[in-house]
């Protein structure tokens, strides 16, 4: 079972350090605002280097359930550092974005609102010019190849995905009695907070230490799934694994073994079946699905190496 929050209520996972005096110890500036979208209005942030020219551009979607904020925003303050400046922002329904909590009944849409944002952006003044990646973790994963489909496919200089979400364990679908008998309803069941939850966050993380500062995250939701969003996490995965070869892209895929939320076959499929001439896939022995918020900092680290060893190469050779 996962931990209940610490009654100890800090405002940040670092403790009560202002934020901008801890963005500034870490060596990147943060801004927050709310971007207006035809679907809602949503929660953005942005991570930029301090003392370093701005390489590229990347931009940033968080998985199921969470939020960019919280430890999430280390990936991006760990891209920052090392000299690209990082977008996110909260999926729909989630974080302090509008919409309903953990309600995932069209990912179209979804991934469309965060799309308007990060193109905007990404077709700015100061970054056009710009190489620019797509980075996406667990659901973000999926969230990230909807948006690289919907887009001119020269948008992006690359993809990064971190345990996508592209095939579902089997211990994780969501019953198909269970989704035709609110399926009866005809769509007033689609919102309810009524399937199984399978406690997720504990199958996710492999250090007990950060498995406790992620479960004190004021914003994670944890009710259970609602009937919609999983319909549709099916729906859209199957449509991924039918897609994967439009995928042309430069992309780095990374999983752990011992993933109970998101196969690893997810990594190895769109590694085989993408078109892409430019492509990475990397395996880690035994870690779990978050590879980076959640294992020891030894195996974070090593992600995260990996992942700074592609970007920058990438950066060198597109760059032009």
């Amino acid at each position: 079972m996962a931990p209940e929050p610490s009654s100890e209520v800090t405002p940040n996972f670092w403790g009560n350090m202002p934020e901008e005096e801890y963005y500034t110890s870490q060596g990147v500036s943060n801004t927050k605002s709310h971007f207006q979208t035809p679907n809602g209005k949503i929660f953005t942030q942005s991570f930029l280097p301090l003392h370093q020219p701005i390489k590229a551009t990347v931009f940033m979607t968080h998985g199921y359930g969470s939020d960019t904020g919280w430890l999430f925003q280390k990936i991006c303050i760990s891209f920052a550092t090392w000299g690209y400046a990082v977008f996110a922002a909260d999926l729909l329904g989630h974080g302090r974005s509008e919409g309903l909590r953990c309600y995932l009944g069209d990912m179209e849409t979804v991934a469309a609102t965060s799309l308007s944002f990060f193109l905007d952006v990404r077709h700015s003044e100061p970054y056009k010019s710009l190489p620019a990646f797509l980075f996406g973790e667990s659901m973000g994963g999926l969230a990230t190849l909807l948006m690289y489909f919907k887009s001119d496919p020269e948008a992006w200089t690359g993809l990064i995905f971190s345990a996508p979400l592209f095939v579902i364990p089997e211990d994780m679908k969501p019953s198909k009695v269970h989704l035709f008998m609110y399926g009866l309803l005809f769509g007033l069941a689609d919102t309810w907070a009524a399937m199984p939850d399978n406690k997720m966050v504990g199958k996710a993380i492999r250090d007990p230490e950060k498995l406790k500062i992620i479960a004190s995250n004021p914003r994670r939701y944890t009710g259970p799934p609602r009937v919609g969003t999983m319909r549709e996490l099916l729906r859209v995965t199957q449509y991924v694994q039918d897609n994967f070869s439009r995928v042309t892209a430069p992309f780095f895929t990374a999983h752990g073994t011992a993933d109970g939320v998101t196969c690893p076959s997810s990594s190895k499929l769109l590694y085989e079946k993408a078109s892409s001439e430019d492509k990475t896939l990397k395996l880690y022995d035994g870690m779990y699905h978050s590879l980076i918020q959640g294992e020891p900092d030894d195996s974070a680290n090593l992600v995260l190496g990996d992942m700074r060893e592609w970007i920058d190469e990438r950066v060198r050779r597109y760059a032009s």
